[in-house]
């Protein structure tokens, strides 16, 4: 299986983005669905996850309800509509796949994350 992620750029403080990842190679719904991000310097950060075929999705406390997952089966493309951006949230973004979701604390664990491709970066800057 095959993620790319896109829709990345340059957004001021207080904007939105939506991510897209297109999966290929396989089907969407055998997968559970990672979202992560990196930021220069910093550890990967979970962000949500979703299961494969169930309308189940735990985000992260740091989201706070900013970030929300959809995603489209017939299309085999998952998104990650992002709001209320902060300079914080600046960071390359990252559409994984994964054998469970897990959330430990509030934060999205990336213990055991399968495939993931080049991802997407997002600066939140005025």
């Amino acid at each position: 299986v095959q993620l790319q992620a896109s829709g990345g750029g340059l957004v001021r403080p207080g904007g939105s983005l939506r991510l897209s990842c297109l999966v290929s190679g396989s089907r969407l719904d055998y997968y559970h669905i990672v979202w992560f991000r990196q930021a220069p310097g910093k550890e990967r950060e979970g962000i949500s996850c979703t299961k494969n075929r169930e309308d189940y999705t735990v985000y992260a406390d740091f989201t706070k309800d900013r970030f929300i997952f959809s995603r489209d089966f017939a299309k085999a493309a998952v998104y990650l509509q992002m709001n209320s951006l902060t300079p914080e949230d600046t960071a390359v973004y990252y559409c994984a796949t994964a054998p469970w979701c897990m959330v430990r604390s509030g934060s999205v664990l990336l213990d055991a994350l399968g495939s993931w491709g080049q991802g997407t970066l997002v600066t939140v800057s005025s």
